[in-house]
């Protein structure tokens, strides 16, 4: 089991690498306003967002297989979980985010993406107090 929570860790890391990444994309994106520069920051998202999404299958697989493997108890893991889910939710809005970008639709403003990047970290920093301090 030791094994599978030791690339549990590499893929969540891997995988909040892209989240912490892809809204700064965005807050590129709302500020450009030429157009090859555009196509280039559109690419680079649509890399980074497939290739996160990639990285959060393994991530929530193995957190699975922890959680039956363990059978944690204690309500430290129901908060755990809720919060995965809405990592997984944040992920999704980011895709939904990239598509209004890619169909020219964007109605933010560079300060919102910049408040929007903060989520994961505020996510991740829970996550890990529940599961290091199980708090509850």
């Amino acid at each position: 089991m030791l094994w599978i929570k030791a690339f549990h860790i590499v893929f969540v890391a891997s995988w909040f690498a892209g989240l912490f990444y892809l809204p700064r994309i965005f807050v590129n994106l709302a500020q450009e306003t030429e157009t090859v520069a555009i196509a280039r920051l559109l690419g680079m998202a649509r890399r980074l967002y497939r290739f996160t999404t990639m990285l959060s299958v393994p991530a929530v697989v193995l957190g699975l297989w922890l959680w039956l493997g363990y059978g944690f108890k204690g309500g430290w893991v129901h908060a755990k979980l809720a919060l995965v889910v809405l990592v997984i939710g944040y992920h999704h809005a980011c895709g939904s985010l990239l598509k209004k970008f890619e169909n020219g639709k964007n109605l933010r403003s560079h300060t919102w993406y910049r408040w929007f990047n903060e989520a994961p970290v505020l996510l991740l920093t829970a996550i890990v107090i529940l599961v290091v301090v199980k708090p509850f």
